[in-house]
């Protein structure tokens, strides 16, 4: 074993970074949270290759005394405390002293500032945590901040990193938590020259969740305003129609701080409770006043953890002002009544677009392609079980000189042979959906399969051996589109219908780096999607097969 020694300053420096800076994101977030401990009501951030190449922090705050320069770039050097005692009592973001230290480890960083009552700024050069230059220059008041060649001298952590869309994802996610929790200060974001956020600073909470998340999520969103036992809660929570695929939408800050924590998840979702479909989750932006001294943010570097004195006390506050702006809220859905004459026409409509997909279906057929496709023109024979071959295809041409009763009949005949999930059977009794069993679905068992009848124009109750099934005509329907979709991804071959006019959707940054990254994706699916400035995206062709659904809703989930 080799003997014991001491690590040089450098090496030190280069681990200890490894706690506080793990992605550009990391750099992104210190260096603006110390911009609004320093005052600013004007923050721009700016980066270039997601990042990795150069990042760049601008404010309006008051700046860096000339004197305090060096220091700042010390390990542990802080203007936030001066004794362990000053953490009972923390109103900033920043407090360890670790920030400037470890990313001028790990990269080249220009610091340009200049406080107000000097006539200078002050530029200082430092890379890899050596000062290289020190020089007066002029300056507007404030703080410029720019880190370049982040990782340059730590090949192992760089290695590590996503691709330029991901990482800019990522930092973007940051700036956008940070505007939403400082609706006073106004933010702008730059990706590649590019502006992709910009906020007024007007000190609307809603302003800035319209210019973070969009009009729709913002109409949507009713107000949180809540207080009990210290604890003082107030913001915007999202209606149970908006609910996403993902967790990415639930934000709450403490005191000012974003942050991530289990109790306050659970709380949130609770609060909702059985409002939400199962797998979604709520939108929600919360801001929780308390006293500082019951909460510890001193657990991590990253200062993304925090600890509750009275963790209980805590979750019932939060979950309580959930669950009782839902309560108050009017959760009656408003629906427009057709008249008899716009039924008519609708159900017009639909039978032309039906005709026109099963006209294109015998075109293929006729042309070498497989024949009848099951239901809604979208699963081949061959790809189906024997027992959903249908017996004789209903021609094409005679689609249009149906009744509409007859139609629907066909229709619901169709739906019926299109798919049959199997079961098997749990140790609780109950029956869970399987596809394609064997027993349920080969050719043997098709004459002991009966279809009793249909309830709520939704249910088929089908009788089979010496058991009763219950099938949503509608989830099966929805399996057999999903079954074609994933098909025609797999070879190849999807099928656009354009929109006219085309849809535009507005996307976060998170959204946003996930769609460019998986765009080949969309396309192959059949979506055509393009940019349309700023951070929104026209639409303008989606899946034929999945014409008539919800587009946006499914884009939108196909993102989460």
């Amino acid at each position: 074993m080799s003997s014991i020694h001491v690590l040089d300053q450098s090496t030190v420096d280069k681990i200890a970074a490894g706690e506080v800076v793990e992605r550009p994101a990391s750099v992104v977030k210190e260096l603006t949270e110390n911009a609004l401990d320093a005052g600013s009501t004007r923050i721009t951030v700016e980066i270039r290759d997601g990042g990795i190449a150069l990042i760049r922090v601008t404010d309006n705050g008051e700046g860096i005394a000339p004197d305090d320069i060096s220091r700042a770039f010390l390990r542990h050097a802080t203007s936030k405390i001066s004794a362990v005692s000053d953490l009972d009592a923390l109103a900033s973001l920043g407090f360890r002293g670790e920030a400037l230290s470890s990313i001028a480890a790990v990269s080249r960083v220009e610091l340009i500032t200049k406080r107000a009552e000097n006539v200078c700024a002050v530029r200082s050069l430092v890379e890899g945590g050596q000062e290289k230059l020190t020089e007066e220059i002029g300056a507007p008041d404030g703080t410029t901040i720019i880190v370049r060649d982040l990782f340059y001298n730590t090949p192992a952590r760089a290695k590590f990193l996503k691709s330029p869309v991901t990482e800019a994802s990522h930092a973007g996610s940051l700036v956008e938590q940070l505007a939403l929790s400082n609706p006073s200060v106004a933010f702008t974001f730059i990706v590649n020259g590019r502006t992709r956020l910009v906020t007024s600073g007007n000190g609307s909470l809603k302003d800035a969740v319209c210019q973070v998340f969009g009009r729709e999520i913002t109409e949507e969103s009713v107000p949180v305003s809540y207080e009990d036992g210290g604890i003082r809660i107030t913001g915007l929570i999202g209606k149970p129609s908006i609910g996403r695929g993902n967790r990415g939408f639930e934000s709450y800050y403490v005191n000012g701080r974003y942050l991530k924590s289990r109790i306050l998840q659970k709380a949130i979702e609770d609060g909702y409770g059985t409002k939400l479909m199962n797998h979604q989750y709520p939108f929600t932006c919360l801001m929780i006043e308390t006293d500082s001294s019951v909460v510890d943010v001193n657990v991590h570097p990253t200062k993304m953890d925090v600890r509750f004195s009275d963790e209980k006390g805590m979750y019932d506050a939060v979950r309580t002002a959930v669950s009782e702006t839902l309560r108050n809220m009017d959760m009656i859905l408003h629906a427009e009544i057709m008249t008899r004459a716009e039924e008519r026409r609708a159900r017009r409509e639909e039978e032309e677009r039906r005709g026109r997909r099963e006209e294109e279906e015998t075109q293929k057929a006729s042309s070498g392609r497989p024949a009848a496709e099951i239901s809604s023109g979208m699963i081949p024979e061959e790809e189906l079980p024997p027992s959903e071959v249908p017996d004789k295809p209903v021609p094409a041409e005679n689609t249009r000189r149906e009744t509409p009763q007859a139609f629907e009949s066909r229709r619901i005949e169709k739906e019926r042979q299109a798919a049959f999930p199997g079961v098997r059977e749990e140790s609780a009794g109950h029956y869970e959906q399987q596809t394609f069993a064997p027993a349920f679905l080969s050719r043997e068992a098709k004459p002991l399969r009966r279809i009793v009848g249909q309830v709520f124009s939704t249910y088929w109750i089908c009788e089979f051996d010496d058991k009763m099934y219950l099938f949503d005509q509608h989830a099966a329907h929805e399996k057999v589109l999903y079954e074609a979709l994933m098909k025609q991804y797999a070879e190849h071959e999807a099928l656009s219908q354009e929109l006219l006019p085309a849809m535009i959707v507005s996307l976060t940054a998170k959204e946003e780096g996930i769609l460019l990254s998986a765009m080949e994706a969309f396309r192959t699916v059949g979506f055509d999607v393009e940019p349309f400035g700023e951070r929104d995206y026209a639409v303008r062709a989606v899946p034929y097969s999945l014409v008539g659904i919800d587009s946006g809703e499914l884009f939108k989930q196909m993102l989460d």
